[in-house]
């Protein structure tokens, strides 16, 4: 009897183990493939994968750790602005060998890869809610984002959208610029006091100042007076961010990605500590709602979406979308303020003609006002062009949620369509046989005279979904760019070490150093 339990117990075990590596190979293979072979056939290639579990993913690592190794054996200091042979060196190569538009894999997701501009253009047009945000990782960056607006798809992002948007018009925008002018204080005062130090020149590592007035905006001007705390959410968001910041392709694979590791426990950790804060922020703000009704803001808006929706996933809805505009209103404000001040320190005749006409514009007053922010032209250009130069967000990435068409390829449901922004940014057939160098002066008419084909100019993202804080975002940029210019003149230091590096958004890798004088 033992002997014919046993036999059955292996029996079922064996079951279960064929069971489950044949489901594995169904997703992992056969699903792919057989998208692979719908492309095949009308003329999309690329790379085939190198890997039954990993796709061609394994390939990419190999590829960039064998573009830094060279870059560190040859002891490149040039600043080289555009950065696609080093952060995405299979991309350039697989473009080379297929063309504009190819697939690719990574686990078990094929990726279309569309850099054609008309295929593109086709894209920024698309308003269908089956044209919505890539899944791909979503499960491992869930913790980072949520079902917020940033990741959510079809009806329930529409209805986020309709509650957001509002709040960065830009009549709201306008009335936010003397908080953002109050949060440069300590900012302002802090370099003074190092440059004073310094016997009047102090080298500034301005990455983390920058990202802590950028929390401190956001933090102030769409979640009340609670920026002390906010403060701590940013910290903890950014240690959440480089937790989650590299692929966990067995989750995305298997869909569990609770195995337990050491980095799982440290991302359930930071995720409950975040979760944590943010309700009780929510709990102060919605206690101090009726006292303070004239004063309204981002989170007042989500707090009275989510009580009017009555729902039991009400806490979620509002942690996630707080989430999303934490991240998104101040992560990538301060990359791209970083950027900014490099170039400005790389090319001193535009950072005199941005501090003049500044100063200009705030006549007597020591900062600037929604009037005087509208009209600098010139920081305007320069603004666009580190934007052109150094979008912080990689690529405009959406996924087929039905089958669909563009530039005539029938795309299968469920593949992941990534254009890549600084390709089309640095493509001389776009921007002519300078677009490597920066040059805010193609702006002086605009997008639409910058190059020939302005819709290919995507640093806010595309169509229906671009980024809702744009107006805010440059708002913020003008004033912290004009403040710093009418206090300071600066140089980019000789520690400065120029390595852009993708940690969901592209930021300088070893940071940025300026050289300080005080004016």
């Amino acid at each position: 009897m033992e002997l014919i339990e046993t036999q059955v117990l292996l029996s079922l075990c064996l079951v279960g183990v064929c069971s489950l590596a044949l489901y594995l190979y169904y997703i992992a293979w056969l699903r792919p493939e057989s998208v692979r072979r719908k492309l095949r056939q009308q003329g999309i290639t690329g790379p085939p994968p190198s890997s039954f579990l990993y796709g061609n993913s394994l390939e990419m690592k190999r590829l960039v750790i064998a573009e830094k190794s060279r870059g560190r054996r040859q002891g490149l200091v040039e600043i080289k602005h555009d950065y696609m042979p080093l952060v995405f060196p299979y991309f350039e190569q697989w473009r080379k060998a297929y063309g504009p538009v190819f697939a690719y894999s990574v686990g078990n997701v094929v990726a279309l890869h569309v850099s054609h501009p008309d295929v593109v253009k086709e894209i920024s047009l698309c308003s269908s809610l089956d044209l919505g945000k890539a899944t791909y990782l979503k499960k491992t960056h869930e913790p980072l984002f949520g079902q917020g607006i940033l990741k959510s798809n079809g009806d329930c992002w529409s209805h986020q959208r309709k509650i957001i948007a509002p709040e960065f018009f830009s009549d709201k925008v306008k009335g936010m610029v003397d908080l953002m002018v109050d949060s440069a204080t300590p900012l302002l005062k802090s370099w003074e006091e190092m440059v004073e130090l310094g016997g009047g020149t102090a080298e500034i590592k301005v990455d983390e100042d920058l990202r802590c007035y950028s929390a401190d905006v956001i933090s102030r001007t769409c979640f009340g007076s609670n920026y002390i705390r906010g403060k701590d959410i940013f910290m903890k968001l950014r240690a959440l961010q480089k937790a989650v910041s590299r692929p966990n392709l067995l989750a995305e694979i298997t869909g569990f990605r609770y195995f337990p590791t050491k980095r799982t426990r440290m991302v359930q950790r930071l995720n409950k500590e975040v979760n944590s804060l943010i309700l009780k922020t929510v709990k102060e703000e919605g206690a101090g709602r009726e006292q303070c009704a004239s004063q309204k803001n981002l989170l007042q808006a989500i707090l009275g979406s989510a009580s009017d929706s009555l729902t039991s996933t009400s806490d979620s809805f509002i942690v996630d979308n707080c989430k999303n505009i934490y991240f998104a209103g101040h992560e990538t404000t301060a990359v791209a303020t970083t950027w900014c001040l490099m170039l400005l320190g790389l090319h001193p005749e535009w950072q005199a003609r941005a501090r003049a006409e500044a100063a200009e514009l705030c006549g007597g007053r020591r900062s600037p006002d929604a009037n005087a922010l509208q009209k600098m032209k010139t920081l305007t250009m320069v603004i666009q062009e580190t934007l052109r130069l150094y979008p912080p967000g990689a690529f405009v990435a959406r996924e087929t949620l039905q089958e669909m068409e563009f530039g005539g390829v029938r795309i299968p449901r469920g593949v992941n369509i990534y254009v890549p922004i600084s390709t089309l940014h640095h493509d001389p057939d776009i921007w002519g046989p300078q677009a490597h160098r920066f040059n805010p002066e193609r702006f002086a008419k605009g997008v639409m005279g910058a190059c020939l084909l302005p819709n290919t100019y995507l640093p806010f993202g595309a169509g229906p979904r671009t980024c809702l804080g744009q107006n805010f975002a440059m708002a913020e940029l003008k004033v912290i760019l004009s403040l710093i210019l009418l206090g300071f003149t600066f140089s980019l230091s000789p520690s400065y070490c120029h390595s852009p590096s993708l940690r969901l958004i592209v930021e300088p890798e070893h940071g940025v150093q300026l050289l300080v004088k005080k004016l």
